[in-house]
Parts: C-alpha cells; sequence; structure tokens
C-alpha cells in the first residue's frame, strides 16, 4: 500500500485489486461524530462519489473507472490515472497548450452541468491530463442539482481558484473556459450572469465587514 494523500475527510492510496494496480479512495472515521451516525455518513458519501463518477463519464467526460465499492469499509476502488495535475501543467505550459486545455476543462464543466451534475471543488487540483484527456477526480463534494445558482457557484470556485494560484495567466484560461462551457451547455449565460452576482454579494460583505 502507497499513500497517496491524507484528506480531511479520506485516505488515498494505490494497492492491488485482482492483480491490477488500483487507486483506493477510503473515508476515515471522524472520532467526534456518533459511531451509529458516522457510519451512515461514510456509506452516504462512498455511495454518492461512486455515482457522481459513473455519471460524469455517461456524459462524456473523464473520471477514473470505478472498479468496485465497499461501502460496508467505506472504499472505492478505481483506476489509476497517471498523469500530470492541472495544477502543474498551468505552471509551465505555453499560452497555445493553455488555450486548448482550459477549453477542454470547459467543455467538461457544460456537460456535467447540462446533465445537473455539481462538481462540489472545481479546482486545478482536482483536474489531471493524461494522453491529452482531461480527468476530472475527487467528487466527494458533489451532487445533483437544477439550480443555476449552484451551477454558478460551482464555476466560480474554479475561478477563484484560478485567480489564487495562476493569476499570471487568469484572463487566458478564464476566457476559454468560458468558451467551452458556452459551446456546451445551452443555460451557460444564465450561470455566468449568476456568478456577476455572487461576486456583487461577496464585495457588499467585505465592504459590511469594516
Amino acid at each position: 500500500m502507497e499513500i497517496i494523500k491524507r484528506g480531511a475527510e479520506a485516505l488515498l492510496y494505490l494497492d492491488l485489486f485482482e492483480g491490477e494496480k488500483v487507486l483506493v479512495k477510503e473515508r476515515i472515521k471522524k472520532s467526534y461524530r456518533l459511531p451509529e451516525i458516522d457510519v451512515k455518513l461514510r456509506k452516504l458519501r462512498t455511495r454518492s462519489e461512486a455515482k457522481l463518477l459513473t455519471e460524469a463519464r455517461k456524459c462524456g467526460v473523464m473520471t477514473p473507472k470505478i472498479i468496485y465499492v465497499d461501502e460496508n469499509n467505506f472504499k472505492i476502488f478505481m483506476e489509476f490515472v497517471d498523469g500530470v495535475v492541472i495544477k502543474e501543467f498551468l505552471n509551465r505550459a505555453g499560452e497555445n497548450e493553455i488555450k486548448d486545455v482550459c477549453y477542454k476543462i470547459g467543455k467538461s464543466i457544460g456537460k456535467l452541468h447540462s446533465h445537473d451534475i455539481i462538481h462540489g471543488d472545481l479546482t486545478t487540483s482536482n483536474m489531471i491530463i493524461k494522453n491529452n484527456y482531461i480527468y476530472f477526480i475527487d467528487f466527494g463534494l458533489g451532487g445533483f442539482s437544477k439550480r443555476i445558482e449552484d451551477k454558478a457557484v460551482d464555476l466560480n470556485l474554479l475561478y477563484e481558484a484560478l485567480k489564487s494560484t495562476h493569476s499570471n495567466v487568469l484572463e487566458v484560461c478564464w476566457n476559454e473556459i468560458l468558451k467551452g462551457y458556452k459551446e456546451e451547455y445551452s443555460e451557460a449565460n444564465e450561470v455566468i450572469n449568476q456568478i456577476k452576482e455572487i461576486e456583487k454579494r461577496g464585495r457588499y460583505v467585505k465592504r459590511n465587514e469594516f
């Protein structure tokens, strides 16, 4: 077992499943929760994430293939995508490469939102490029929703992540993401307008903190 990441909610590690190298996501016990509630929540979230990963693939978005789900032990066994994290890619790629990848990211998010899938944690750390395909990972905070507001919050999170981590290429990235998003999702303009409202609310809150 080779540990990849220890998160607040889960442990990620490489293991073997029927002789095949896989990535395992195991939701860890929370001692501050009542045991019966903890078990229920971990089962529910394991099942939910596996469903989101599967549904995302059905609508044409690349995600790790689910190999096996062990709800009783709160584990998802999935394909190990051995590629480059987009966060690292954007820090070293040229402008044309960045444009191409961000356009593809926008199209993928458009596909998700067209099928009412909310990722919940759209950051460049949760996307991997491999063989020129963009894989979306970690749907642990995701869900299903038809609400424009929820889709706007989802997309706005990516904008904020880009602004804080990739400010030097923010404009190029965001323009290409929106271009791909608009081509894929018929209600894209409504979502983008809602993002502007979210930003206005944020500025209003900040002003009133002083």
